[in-house]
C-alpha cells in the first residue's frame, strides 16, 4: 500500500517504497506511477487512462516523498518550477565514519557513463562533467556511522551517493558506491522534505515525512547534543 501524504485536484504526493522503480523500465518489474494510476481508477471509479505526470525522480532503492502532477498544466508548472530551481528536495543519508567538518558544501563535476549506469567525479574541463552541489549538516554520530541532512542545489543522477563516496563517506548499504556494503542492505538514503510552489495557487508547500523507524537510522540519538546524538 503506498501512502498518500497530501492530495488535491492537482498535486499527488506520495512517500515512494524502497526498491521500486518511479516508472517502467527494463526491469518490467511493478513501478510506482502505474501503480498510483491504477490506484486512482480503482478508488475514483475512473473509466479510460488515467493523467498522472511524473515531475521528477527518486533512485530506485532511494524511498521518501515524490509529487505526481494530476493534471497536464500542473505538470507543465511543476516542471517549470523544477527549472527555476524553487523545488528545495531535503534528504536524511547515514555515511560511514564522520566529516572532517560538520557542515558544509560539496562541490563537483561529475560525468556518467550510460553503459554501467555509473557515476564518477571529473575536472571541471571536463565537457562531459556536469557541476553538482549540495549542502549537508551534521545530524548525529554514533557507533562510526553519521547521520546527515542534505540540501541539493543540484539534481544530478547518482549525485548524493557520488559526492559522499568520492570523499571516502560512502552511505551506509550502497550497493553500487560503498566497497563495504554487505549484499542485502538498502541504502541509507531517504527523501525526507520536498517545498514546492503548488502549481495554481502559487503558495509554498512543504511536505514532510518521518524516516524508516529501522536500522541504521533507529540507532540515532536525535534529541541531545553529545556524540552519538544531535549535533
Amino acid at each position: 500500500m503506498i501512502e498518500i501524504i497530501y492530495e488535491d485536484n492537482h498535486i499527488l504526493v506520495v512517500d515512494k517504497p524502497v526498491n521500486i522503480p518511479v516508472q517502467q523500465d527494463n526491469s518490467h518489474d511493478v513501478d510506482l506511477l502505474s501503480e498510483l494510476k491504477q490506484m486512482i481508477k480503482i478508488r475514483d471509479h475512473k473509466p479510460g487512462n488515467v493523467y498522472l505526470s511524473l515531475v521528477h525522480r527518486l533512485d530506485r532503492p532511494v524511498g521518501g516523498v515524490m509529487v505526481f502532477a494530476k493534471t497536464s498544466k500542473a505538470a507543465s508548472r511543476l516542471s517549470e518550477s523544477i527549472r527555476s530551481h524553487q523545488f528545495t528536495k531535503v534528504y536524511t543519508a547515514v555515511i560511514d565514519g564522520r566529516m572532517d567538518n560538520d557542515q558544509g558544501r560539496l562541490e563537483d563535476h561529475l560525468v556518467k557513463d550510460k553503459t554501467k549506469n555509473m557515476v564518477k567525479t571529473t575536472h571541471e574541463h571536463d565537457p562531459n562533467g556536469k557541476y553538482s552541489a549540495l549542502d549537508y549538516q551534521t545530524i548525529a554520530h554514533t557507533h562510526g556511522l553519521t547521520m546527515v541532512k542534505i540540501t541539493l542545489i543540484t539534481g544530478r543522477s547518482h549525485q548524493i551517493r557520488v559526492q559522499f563516496a568520492s570523499r571516502n563517506h560512502p552511505l551506509w548499504g550502497d550497493q553500487r558506491y560503498n566497497p563495504h556494503a554487505i549484499n542485502g542492505q538498502q541504502i541509507a538514503l531517504y527523501a525526507s522534505s520536498l517545498t514546492l510552489p503548488h502549481p495554481i495557487k502559487g503558495t509554498r508547500m512543504t511536505f514532510d515525512h518521518p524516516l524508516p523507524d529501522k536500522f541504521p537510522y533507529n540507532i540515532f540519538n536525535t534529541d541531545t547534543g553529545k556524540d552519538g546524538e544531535t549535533q
